[in-house]
């Protein structure tokens, strides 16, 4: 992402981290003004418009509701938060300071789900989703798996498919279940799952997180179906569209998942030139389901 601010005309004031080690590194390589391990100090630096929260997940909530209650303009990884009432305690900060909020959900933005989102404009009936990750394993002693720190896969990585899914359809999220994979004793298996949401204009989505397939396989493929149509997006780097005259393939040069796209649309709402990229509503509403997914993928039972 600091590349992708630089590009976006960013002023790279200060980079922190708690140490100070690996911001001295990264402050070297990319060309930071300051480095801190002085959090407060960033927050209370009256030249510093935008505050952008790139750490472990469990500090992502409390990080945020300091920076928006100090007025700044925060862009915060995904996941937002990692239980329900801290994505609260963001959403009292967010409505009564002058900070806005934004979150890492860069797929929304990509050109190829602009792109669908066109071709799918104006449909009369429901449009039903297939999403399939083909994320590969992560050790389990790996921090992204620990509940307390990471938060586990499917809240620290199945959100970007679950905004995704919530951008495509256009209409809030009505329901969700989880079906998760077993072990030979039993266990559950949360990295690979399936994700059944129910929208309230009437679509579906499924969404597979796959832990256990090749690398040599692509990462992740989304198919939209409605109206007669069928639109599907191979990873990133190719759509295709059948059923609305001639089918066609519409290659890209080079994968792009939005992530310039969206601190583009950040950096113009902090300059004061757009809305915020993402609806506070939205944020909130995904962060939530979001949250409820990984809970009950590890409750080994359906909502």
């Amino acid at each position: 992402l600091i590349p992708a601010l630089r590009q976006a005309g960013a002023t790279l004031h200060t980079i922190a981290s708690e140490s100070g080690t690996s911001a001295a590194i990264a402050g070297s390589r990319f060309g930071f003004a300051n480095l801190t391990s002085d959090v407060d100090a960033v927050l209370s630096d009256p030249a510093i418009d935008g505050i952008v929260i790139l750490t472990r997940h469990d500090s992502h909530a409390s990080l945020a509701v300091r920076a928006l209650e100090a007025g700044k303009h925060v862009f915060v990884e995904k996941p937002l938060a990692m239980t329900e009432s801290d994505v609260d305690r963001l959403e009292v900060a967010a409505r009564s300071t002058s900070g806005t909020l934004t979150v890492g959900f860069n797929r929304r933005f990509a050109p190829l789900t602009v792109r669908c989102q066109k071709l799918l404009a104006g449909r009369a009936g429901p449009v039903a989703i297939l999403v399939t990750i083909n994320a590969g394993r992560v050790p389990t002693d790996h921090w992204v798996q620990d509940p307390r720190i990471g938060g586990g896969r499917l809240l620290g990585e199945a959100c970007h498919a679950l905004d995704l899914v919530r951008a495509l359809t256009g209409s809030p999220i009505e329901g969700l279940s989880v079906r998760t994979a077993r072990d030979s004793s039993g266990m559950t298996i949360d990295d690979i799952a399936l994700i059944s949401v129910g929208f309230r204009d009437g679509s579906t989505a499924a969404i597979h997180y796959l832990a256990n397939g090749s690398r040599a396989f692509p990462k992740e493929r989304i198919e939209c179906f409605a109206d007669g149509k069928t639109v599907s997006i191979d990873n990133w780097r190719r759509l295709r569209s059948y059923g609305l005259g001639r089918s066609r393939i519409e290659p890209r040069r080079r994968m792009d998942k939005g992530h310039q796209a969206e601190i583009d649309r950040w950096m113009a709402m902090v300059r004061g030139a757009s809305p915020p990229p993402i609806p506070l509503d939205e944020i909130l509403e995904v962060s939530k389901w979001a949250i409820r997914a990984a809970e009950e993928s590890r409750l080994r039972q359906e909502v």
